[in-house]
């Protein structure tokens, strides 16, 4: 249970409520850290907030995407943070990766593969002839070529992510039940243990309601 690592979702505006989020989720059965995405990062006070949170695994997921000297550019300028984790979206390509990881320094650069409110249909309509676990294993070894850190894909991709990249696999889409919310691609905490994932990502299951409840409810359900 100890070695139970996962990602606390951290999605809103409001510094109170990510506040008891933090103060909520404290646990010596899970090793916990916190993923703060688009939402919080854009925020009138994210950034302040995120610059004086001390002693805690920080996830800054903000899926970069853009030309080498931009995505570089980007990643130097939020080195201040001190980020533990710091996503690119691995379609950016090969140069535009190597560009980033070159001045992330000690944060770990962590490449995003195919979103998991995605599926083959909705690939289509955007014009890929591929399928999802195709396209992810392409990806993966993309993030195994630029020596990125880690890599983020669906639960359900995880076995393939790691015939050809071996370093640490984060896996967002994870429900405790059938409700997919907005995402396509999901599995239960204990299935994605299972198919190998190093961190789980974690926002709605807990952060709604009773927070510690929901945490128990973690434990309980990896404890069955």
């Amino acid at each position: 249970m100890r070695n139970n690592k996962v990602f606390i979702a951290c999605d809103t505006t409001h510094i109170s409520e990510i506040k008891k989020i933090i103060k909520h989720t404290q646990t010596k059965k899970l090793k916990i850290g916190y993923k703060f995405g688009l939402e919080f990062l854009n925020s009138k006070n994210g950034r302040n907030f995120i610059s004086k949170l001390k002693n805690k695994i920080t996830f800054g997921d903000y899926k970069f995407a853009d030309i080498p000297n931009t995505c570089a550019s980007a990643v130097k300028a939020v080195k201040d943070l001190k980020f533990n984790y710091l996503t690119i979206h691995l379609s950016s390509g090969k140069e535009a990766l190597r560009a980033a990881k070159k001045v992330s320094g000690g944060t770990k650069l962590v490449g995003v593969s195919i979103l998991t409110s995605l599926d083959n249909k909705s690939l289509k309509k955007i014009g890929f002839n591929k399928n999802v676990k195709k396209l992810v294993k392409i990806q993966a070894k993309l993030a195994n070529q630029t020596n990125l850190d880690a890599v983020v894909c669906s639960a359900q991709e995880v076995e393939i992510v790691k015939k050809v990249f071996k370093k640490e696999i984060i896996t967002p889409g994870i429900r405790f039940d059938s409700k997919t919310n907005d995402q396509k691609r999901v599995l239960t905490p204990k299935q994605a243990y299972k198919n190998g994932s190093d961190w789980l990502v974690m926002g709605r299951p807990i952060t709604k309601g009773n927070v510690r409840k929901n945490i128990q409810k973690l434990i309980n359900h990896l404890n069955q």
